[in-house]
């Protein structure tokens, strides 16, 4: 084989005890860093956001460098999130506009507007419902489950009611979302209790 590729034998043997390169000595030291890094920010940092953590702690090292130690390693960024398609739904009844964008309302617990979030967790996504009064801009209630239902909204809804206690009627917006029917409602404190 030495003769085929013409160089010497005492070479081959060499470069067959040779140990690793420094370069690759280094490589295998990032990657640990690397690896640190990565599994800290969930799987969703890339090697952007990496190398920025890396020269936090003051290692050098170029961005092109994180992303082939990366790559190499078969350590690729989570980005966005997969959604299924329904199809075949029933349309949602849309409610008559009674708000009308007007947006400032001249008296706390008149009007309350209301949507739903949802937060990626280790373990899967928490949903959040919030009701805010539009004359504070603050949020009067709020309820989070593992599951988006119908429970969850009212459960923000009588978290609101509970600790506001209107006195007259109020108006309840929310968007077309199923839970909330799309809906707007009007609540008073003497008919809930």
């Amino acid at each position: 084989m030495c003769r085929v590729l013409k160089i010497n034998r005492s070479g081959f043997y060499a470069w067959l005890k040779q140990q690793l390169s420094n370069r690759a000595i280094e490589n295998s030291r990032l990657l640990a860093r690397i690896k640190e890094f990565y599994v800290a920010s969930g799987g969703t940092y890339g090697s952007p956001w990496i190398h920025r953590d890396l020269r936090e702690v003051v290692e050098s090292c170029s961005v092109n460098g994180v992303a082939k130690i990366m790559q190499q390693s078969s350590l690729r960024a989570q980005i966005g999130y997969k959604c299924g398609y329904i199809t075949g739904s029933k349309l949602s009844i849309v409610a008559d506009n009674i708000l009308e964008r007007d947006f400032a309302p001249n008296r706390p617990n008149t009007v309350w507007v209301s949507d739903i979030t949802y937060v990626r967790t280790y373990e899967g996504f928490l949903y959040l419902a919030t009701v805010i009064d539009l004359f504070s801009r603050r949020v009067v209630g709020w309820s989070m489950d593992k599951n988006m239902d119908k429970h969850l909204v009212i459960g923000a809804l009588l978290m609101t009611v509970y600790q506001r206690r209107p006195r007259g009627p109020v108006l309840m917006h929310s968007d077309q979302g199923s839970q909330y029917g799309g809906s707007v409602y009007l609540l008073s404190w003497k008919s809930i209790t």
